[in-house]
């Protein structure tokens, strides 16, 4: 039976953050209605968050094999390379659970840009851009172009209902029976997780989140419900995942956007 830790933080702002608007041109087109990758594996993987509330640094690390499996490749993400991340990026210290209090994403993506998300063979660095988490069309092309969405989202205790198996509910929807637990968004906690793809758009037809190395479907009007921050990652040391991938004038807007952040910063 899985267990599934929570671990991020409310939604914070940090000043002069990346933004993925940027990329005007992209993120004003009309997003794909649909995006069917069946026929494709993410593998997503636990990366620890079954013991530790590291959901921030195990979206990352899921994120890169998204990323690699829409090219046609796999990269091995282990779990003490995303501990390892965990704790750099939030203080963490591994053996002291005291300290195991999960992340705030805009932080630890900041972390990310500016140290890498190092593996046990190479370190590779995302350029990463906020949206509006209200903007649904937005958060699909980051998904169809940027290979999945990097979300925090709050949960409710009705979302993490368990069956005698340990399943979670097979499709998480707003209107979960009552014997199921308190619906109310946040009432369980804070997570990161990523949205893969999605068969419409209509608010009941069902898109697959990557979370807890599996794929968990819900639909857009959970989603709506339940987001609290959006992120686009791209990863300009791997292959562009297809034809949508900003390029362009939108790709130096990115890379200018997250130069001027890292000045700030550093």
């Amino acid at each position: 039976m899985t267990q599934r830790m929570l671990g991020c933080h409310l939604a914070q702002t940090r000043s002069g953050q990346p933004s993925i608007s940027a990329m005007r041109g992209f993120m004003a087109r009309q997003a794909p209605a649909w995006l069917d990758r069946s026929h494709i594996d993410p593998a997503p993987l636990l990366l620890g968050n079954d013991v530790l509330g590291d959901c921030t640094s195990a979206g990352i690390g899921n994120h890169l094999r998204a990323t690699a499996a829409l090219a046609g490749f796999q990269i091995a993400v282990t779990t003490s390379a995303a501990v390892q991340f965990y704790s750099r990026s939030t203080g963490y210290v591994p053996g002291n659970p005291a300290t195991d209090n999960g992340g705030v994403e805009v932080d630890v993506l900041t972390t990310a840009l500016r140290d890498g998300y190092t593996l046990a063979d190479q370190t590779l660095f995302p350029l990463w851009g906020s949206a509006d988490p209200g903007d649904l069309n937005g958060i699909r092309n980051i998904t169809a172009g940027l290979s999945a969405a990097y979300l925090g989202v709050q949960l409710a205790t009705a979302d993490m209902w368990e069956d005698q198996d340990g399943n979670l509910p097979p499709v998480w929807d707003t209107d979960s029976p009552a014997d199921h637990g308190d619906p109310t968004p946040g009432s369980a906690g804070g997570h990161c997780l990523l949205l893969w793809d999605y068969a419409g758009t209509a608010d009941t037809d069902l898109v697959t989140l990557l979370t807890w190395g599996s794929k968990q479907k819900a639909t857009w009007r959970w989603v709506r419900s339940r987001i609290m921050e959006a992120h686009g990652l791209a990863w300009g040391q791997l292959h562009a995942p297809g034809g949508l991938y900003p390029a362009g004038d939108d790709w130096a807007a990115l890379v200018e956007a997250n130069a001027a952040y890292l000045r700030g910063v550093s």
